[in-house]
């Protein structure tokens, strides 16, 4: 199973290593990132790899969201399936 994670915020340093160690705490695996800087604001989307993944998926979003606010970006998690069917025409 995979999922999607997005970060945005104003740049700063250390957002990738926090939602990196993030992942890594639960056991979640980086399939695939992408991130660019524009005017100040970070942008980020990671392709990750859930099925090792040491809690339920609501928790997993919990973390990520709760992470995000410690260094005051916003972070999205959407399970593949969900993001899949939400961008089908």
């Amino acid at each position: 199973m995979r999922a999607i994670v997005t970060v945005m915020g104003n740049d700063r340093t250390g957002i990738i290593a926090k939602v990196s160690n993030a992942l890594a705490d639960i056991n979640v695996n980086i399939l695939d990132i992408s991130q660019t800087t524009m005017q100040g604001i970070f942008t980020m989307i990671m392709l990750t790899d859930i099925s090792e993944c040491t809690v339920e998926f609501g928790e997993f979003a919990s973390i990520l969201e709760q992470a995000g606010r410690e260094i005051n970006v916003v972070i999205s998690v959407w399970h593949e399936d969900i993001f899949n069917s939400m961008h089908k025409i």
